[in-house]
């Protein structure tokens, strides 16, 4: 294996990983310094002295970016079969990095996630941000998965030229990575490991505001292209009923106007990936599931209004949340 840390302004902590890791492990050791600056080169320097590579970014750019400029470099000097990613906090135990590695040689076609188990002493939000980003990553994906937010995880050689393509630069990035792997047919196991937090996890670079807004954004684009198709529909069949007076062909012509524009933006700026297939395929695709949600649309509320006599606002508002959830997950799993 080759392990690859991540670093930004580290500590004692990161000398005393590589010291422990050195002891369990000859195995080559890469650590990207992401702009820390002068003041903490002297850190650095003993890295390079306990026998690891240290590439540099001149300014902080980011996780992504530093997680990218490692695989690149291991990449470009074949330097194992499966690289372990670990923080250099100290929040991750040798012993696990390394039982991360000989899953993902049991398992070759496999992302291995050291999965936390949250017990004992947790700061509050980071049990609950990782519970949280869990429950949405579930939900739009259909897959369950504990700890979506770990910094330990191991990924066989092959994968290193589509991690370089994912998109993120920062903290997203790894939770893109969550949510383009699905799509590329490659599986995600967990190994449970040790919960560590020192301090009450201060040394964290994460911005609870800035950097959640990022691992979120996917979901809340998608709920502003649904939101800005729904307001084009409903702008456009006033205006076709102001020109032809005839609802059937309003109807129809603002969802079609709709559907159209929804697609777009979808393909352009929500699921847009490399390699992604022909318009005329996701196209198909897209009016299919369009047609498929219709119908589930007419059923569910038929169901909660006409059969359960619920209210008919509460049963569209409950009915367009369930499709919307599906809606998404059908659209990056299959369509685009």
């Amino acid at each position: 294996m080759t392990v690859l840390i991540p670093s930004y302004e580290p500590d004692h902590r990161l000398v005393e990983l590589i010291a422990r890791l050195r002891a369990m492990t000859d195995a080559p050791i890469v650590v990207v310094d992401d702009g820390s600056g002068e003041n903490f080169r002297e850190i650095f320097e003993a890295v390079k002295t306990a026998g690891c590579t240290v590439l540099t970014h001149i300014s902080n750019m980011g996780k992504g970016r530093a997680l990218k400029t490692g695989f690149q470099y291991i990449m470009k000097h074949g330097l194992s079969e499966c690289v372990v990613c670990a923080d250099s906090d100290g929040q991750h135990a040798v012993k696990d990095i390394v039982t991360v590695a000989q899953a993902i040689e049991a398992h070759e076609a496999t992302m291995v996630l050291g999965s936390r188990r949250f017990t004992g002493k947790v700061p509050l939000r980071s049990r609950i941000g990782n519970r949280l980003t869990s429950k949405i990553y579930d939900a739009t994906t259909g897959i369950d998965i504990r700890d979506t937010q770990t910094g330990l995880r191991g990924y066989p050689s092959h994968m290193l030229s589509w991690l370089c393509q994912v998109p993120g630069e920062r903290f997203e990035y790894e939770m893109n990575l969550l949510l383009e792997a699905p799509a590329r047919g490659y599986n995600i196991a967990e190994l449970p490991i040790d919960t560590i937090y020192l301090n009450d996890n201060r040394s964290s670079h994460f911005r609870p505001i800035a950097d959640s807004l990022k691992v979120y954004l996917p979901i809340l684009k998608f709920c502003a292209s649904s939101v800005i198709s729904g307001l084009m529909d409903f702008a456009l069949l006033l205006i076709l009923q102001m020109i032809f007076s005839n609802l059937l062909v309003s109807v129809i012509g603002a969802r079609v106007g709709s559907s159209a524009a929804n697609y777009a933006m979808n393909r352009l700026f929500i699921f847009s990936r490399p390699g992604k297939g022909t318009v005329l395929k996701s196209v198909a695709r897209y009016y299919s599931l369009a047609a498929v949600i219709l119908a589930l649309n007419y059923g569910f509320i038929y169901l909660l209004h006409i059969i359960f006599e619920v209210p008919l606002v509460p049963a569209k508002l409950a009915t367009e949340f369930l499709l919307f959830l599906l809606s998404y997950w059908c659209q990056r799993k299959f369509v685009y």
